[in-house]
């Protein structure tokens, strides 16, 4: 999105959303299931400069590569990045340990699988024995994989809004954490 577009596209929502100010914007980079390559300089800064202006009062990345975190670091602070990530697919575990070494936020879209729910018979068997739901103990295992996942987990129903709540109550036995870690092994 060009710099004006973004500026824009700002103020729309400040307008339609009846603040003076913005919390948080993230920069969508990439496509949906991961990031695009390039320079990510001209847009950031953008952001960066109605920050600076008091529109916005945190930036954050989405669909990134480290290569463009770090790039975005050397325009303005970073406080969260957003990227496709859950217990089936784990290409951002390095990412995840270097942000959160730094205090950064990690919030993975998709987190229960999003299109292709996540399906696993050790996620299955693991939920069995803990009496409790496969969506739950997988977002369960996000929250205790690193203290700087946050979760949005999208609900379309109260039965899985009480899944999702449950999920976040759970403490998962070492046991269970290794089993499920090694679903993200055969994954890769």
């Amino acid at each position: 999105m060009a710099p004006e577009q973004l500026r824009q596209a700002v103020h729309d929502n400040l307008k339609h959303l009846e603040l003076e100010v913005l919390d948080v914007v993230n920069l969508r980079v990439g496509g949906l299931m991961g990031a695009e390559p390039g320079s990510i300089s001209e847009p950031f800064s953008a952001l960066a400069q109605l920050q600076r202006e008091g529109w916005i009062r945190h930036l954050g990345l989405s669909t990134v590569s480290q290569e463009q975190i770090a790039e975005a670091q050397s325009i303005a602070p970073v406080v969260c990045v957003q990227n496709f990530y859950n217990i089936a697919h784990r290409g951002d575990d390095e990412m995840i340990d270097a942000l959160a070494a730094q205090g950064i936020a990690y919030v993975p879209y998709f987190p229960l699988g999003g299109f292709t729910p996540l399906q696993s018979d050790v996620l299955e068997s693991v939920a069995r024995r803990l009496a409790a739901t496969p969506m739950g103990v997988a977002l369960a295992w996000l929250l205790q994989r690193s203290p700087n996942i946050l979760l949005i987990p999208g609900t379309s129903s109260i039965e899985h809004l009480h899944e999702n709540v449950a999920g976040a109550a759970m403490n998962l036995p070492d046991d269970a954490l290794a089993e499920l870690d090694g679903i993200g092994m055969t994954a890769r």
